[in-house]
């Protein structure tokens, strides 16, 4: 697949939110967000996911010119309307917020209502890391995720990021409630090849590691199996109540109309515990890191591919399809005049 440097993506992107209408500094963050996605190896929810945000702009799911507007607030929980802006733009808001709120009291939770898809949630996970923090956040979804025992989708896939800030490298969580994301599952349909582990149940109720068969069937199978059902549903439960928001059921499940989505942010001051606590968290991540791997296996932990990666990108480029690289620049008709 041909490579892009991320300079050269992150121009393309910024021109194309231009020319869609956005203001220059929300083009810049929006096409920053798409671009650190994909140059961190995530390109299911990087570039690979832009033509369909631009369609649900054009569509006028999403309202480029909405930013979110606090409702109500109590003690270091604030309630927020997204007002159904760019989903990236309002998480990354909201968790600066929280940020905010904990860099005063320890703490800060931002429960945010009406918003859209918000990409990479391993972007705010980062975020609050980056800002000596530790960060938890999650988001419901459409229903794309069969209860344990049923066949019918009617749980969200509902991302739950949590991260801890670490000077020599963040640990950052970024999981869905499903063995594999729809893009993940997207992504290895589309290269031909079968998934590592059974990912979902195809036509007659078999786990499978068949992407395009789970994908029919939208069976996909819960980490964990019934805990993860279990998961999915209390994340969906806390999103809505905390945020006075929409529910899973209440979500239109076509993927192009998804919107009004309820998502949390919360930050909490990781540097009130000292220098002992820190020098705790590198001793845990060191002794896994030292660990012999099994056979056929390398020992990691959450976040550390994710720097590997990034530094590949800068250095090589990052892998951007021919089809998808014409449509970010076909973007509003082509280059601004």
């Amino acid at each position: 697949m041909p490579r892009v440097t991320y300079t050269e993506l992150l121009h393309a992107l910024v021109e194309a939110l231009l020319r869609l209408g956005f203001e220059p500094a929300r083009a810049e963050l929006g096409a920053r967000l798409f671009a650190d996605t994909s140059r961190d190896g995530v390109h299911s929810h990087g570039v690979n996911r832009f033509p369909r945000f631009v369609r649900m702009i054009q569509s006028g799911r999403i309202d480029i010119a909405a930013t979110p507007v606090r409702v109500g607030a109590r003690g270091c929980l604030e309630w927020w309307d997204g007002r159904r802006g760019p989903g990236n733009l309002n998480a990354h808001a909201s968790m600066e917020r929280a940020i905010a709120m904990a860099r005063e009291g320890g703490i800060g939770c931002v429960a945010l209502a009406n918003t859209n898809h918000w990409m990479r949630g391993g972007s705010y996970g980062w975020q609050a890391a980056e800002a000596g923090m530790m960060g938890v956040c999650w988001t419901n979804t459409l229903a794309n995720l069969p209860p344990w025992g049923a066949s019918e989708p009617l749980l969200g896939n509902n991302p739950l990021v949590v991260a801890v800030p670490r000077a020599g490298g963040h640990v950052v969580l970024d999981m869905a409630m499903s063995q594999f994301s729809y893009g993940a599952l997207q992504a290895y349909r589309e290269r031909g090849e079968p998934l590592p582990v059974p990912g979902g149940f195809d036509e007659q109720g078999r786990l499978t590691r068949d992407a395009a068969a789970i994908e029919k069937t939208q069976r996909t199978l819960p980490i964990g199996y019934w805990k993860g059902s279990g998961l999915a549903l209390v994340l969906d439960l806390a999103a809505g109540l905390l945020s006075g928001g929409q529910f899973t059921r209440m979500i239109e499940r076509d993927p192009e109309k998804e919107t009004g989505l309820s998502q949390v942010f919360v930050a909490i001051d990781a540097s009130s515990t000292g220098t002992a606590a820190a020098t705790g968290v590198d001793q845990v991540i060191e002794e896994i890191a030292a660990r012999t791997a099994a056979k056929g296996e390398h020992v990691r932990y959450p976040g550390q591919q994710v720097l590997k990666t990034r530094e590949q990108s800068m250095r090589n480029g990052i892998p951007v399809s021919d089809a998808t690289w014409e449509q970010i620049r076909g973007v509003g008709g082509g280059e601004r005049q």
